[in-house]
């Protein structure tokens, strides 16, 4: 009745106001995402795509020259999100499981993309590991979620792309030669990793520091240090020698030592986190043993509660994966995201290194964009 008397009142009708207040309800509109209508199917796609490294790539166990990788496209309604397996021999997987696995998959019986948990929750239970094969379809269902809504993960997660930290860069076993090379091109970078894990590792160190004696160094020893107290002794060397943490000293086993300790072989999944608090000072999130971005995101969460440091980490990758893993990056302490500089046939191009930090880029989905 107040409404029709104001009306009655005013020579401006009640059309004219509803006219006004819609046009105002469009410039406060929703951005603009891709309509796709729920009608369609996911369709899945994938070839085997073998990565060539630039160095051997040595570590305390084994040596390299090649990492096998599985290249994954999920299509819906026409537009297409990339995903990868990168299968370095520890994961226990390779080319046949992976594609094994992924020819197991009915992903069309799924109508709409963005019953994300559904969707995961039936790939990680078709069968059991497989982490790498279903870090691929996660991968590839991020970025095509995030291109229909027209948004980079790390918006749609709310993160600050100016947080992110700087990323290391590796430098493996090998000759003095050759570290001193390899230290010659992590020039740009202001945290350098060296792998660890058998007689020279106090070289290598000693050649890192002359050659950047103002760079923080961590150290990786990917399980190569056997024994209880020389791992205890190092970890007291390095200290000495600039380095800020040391990652898998050893077998799957904590020592109570000097130096941050950050789980990496030992930490696969999401229940992991809670059995390493007060074992480990940390854990490395990788999205092949994480089985990709939509576990990882609930580490790095449960991981800050129980107040334990994170890190983000990859494999030897392609832009792909290694881009995906950055959206995660602002959250984090440390990053070791380096795994697309070590090949020579990335197929995408992503996430860039600035002045040794990590730089988030503006494009939807992963943030990747397939090279020709």
């Amino acid at each position: 009745m107040g409404l029709t008397a104001i009306a009655a009142a005013s020579p401006v009708s009640i059309e004219a106001v509803e006219k006004v207040t819609s046009k105002k309800r469009r410039r406060h509109a929703v951005p603009h995402v891709n309509q796709v209508p729920k009608t369609g199917k996911l369709k899945l796609s994938f070839f085997p795509y073998e990565l060539k490294l630039r160095h051997a790539f040595n570590l305390a166990r084994y040596s390299r020259t090649t990492t096998p990788d599985v290249q994954v496209t999920l299509e819906y309604e026409g537009i297409k999100g990339y995903g990868e397996a990168s299968m370095p021999p520890y994961l226990g997987e390779s080319v046949e499981s992976v594609t094994a696995f992924l020819n197991k998959l009915d992903l069309e019986q799924f109508k709409d993309p963005f019953c994300i948990e559904d969707i995961l929750s039936y790939v990680d239970s078709v069968d059991e590991n497989n982490r790498a094969a279903k870090a691929s379809i996660d991968i590839a269902l991020h970025d095509l979620l995030g291109k229909i809504m027209g948004q980079p993960w790390y918006k749609i997660w709310g993160y600050n792309p100016e947080k992110t930290p700087v990323t290391s860069f590796t430098i493996g076993i090998d000759t003095p030669e050759v570290v001193r090379q390899k230290v010659e091109e992590a020039r740009p970078y202001k945290l350098i990793k060296a792998k660890m894990g058998l007689d020279q590792d106090q070289a290598t160190i000693n050649i890192i520091n002359e050659m950047m004696p103002d760079v923080p160094i961590c150290v990786d020893c990917n399980q190569g240090w056997n024994n209880k107290e020389y791992a205890l002794e190092m970890c007291h060397w390095l200290k000495e020698h600039n380095c800020i943490f040391v990652e898998q000293p050893f077998d799957k086993t904590w020592i109570d030592e000097p130096l941050p300790i950050i789980a990496d072989e030992a930490f696969q999944r999401l229940p992991d986190i809670v059995r390493f608090k007060g074992v480990y000072d940390g854990i490395n999130i990788k999205l092949m043993k994480s089985t990709g971005l939509y576990e990882a995101h609930k580490m790095v969460t449960l991981a800050r509660a129980l107040d334990m440091k994170v890190m983000i980490g990859c494999m030897t990758e392609t832009s792909c994966a290694v881009t995906a893993a950055a959206n995660l990056s602002p959250v984090v302490d440390y990053a070791d995201l380096d795994g697309n500089l070590l090949i020579a046939n990335d197929r995408f191009t992503g996430m860039t290194v600035e002045n040794g930090k990590i730089t988030l880029h503006d494009r939807p989905g992963l943030g990747i964009k397939l090279l020709k």
